[in-house]
């Protein structure tokens, strides 16, 4: 799965995610550092990524009818680059299991 990491995680994420999640891109790495949530998500659509954010924006915006990208939502506050990355890599298998049900729409991690 690809992942779009969403601006509040360290764009170091891509290189050290690139095993793990190869083809995987900081949202600095296609202009939209600045862009809107709805920019964003159509983005991740368009381009099969799935969005990995700290924000509830995005969960939130799942409950809401119409086309979503999976969003993997890491719920833990003040946590250095290496623990985000220790957490997707830890829920590796569950990510691709939510990339791969159609009925799941988002994963949180803690």
């Amino acid at each position: 799965m690809k992942l779009l990491l969403d601006q509040n995680l360290s764009s170091r994420l891509v290189d050290r995610l690139a095993k793990s999640f190869p083809d995987s891109l900081h949202v600095r790495s296609v202009a939209l550092e600045r862009a809107s949530d709805d920019a964003i998500w159509r983005y991740a659509i368009e381009n099969g990524f799935a969005v990995v954010t700290k924000d509830s924006d995005f969960h939130e915006r799942t409950q809401v009818s119409g086309p979503h990208p999976k969003i993997v939502w890491i719920r833990r506050s003040n946590c250095s680059t290496s623990e985000v990355e220790a957490i997707l890599v830890r829920h590796r298998e569950d990510i691709e299991r939510l990339a791969s049900d159609a009925q799941l729409r988002y994963l949180i991690l803690v």
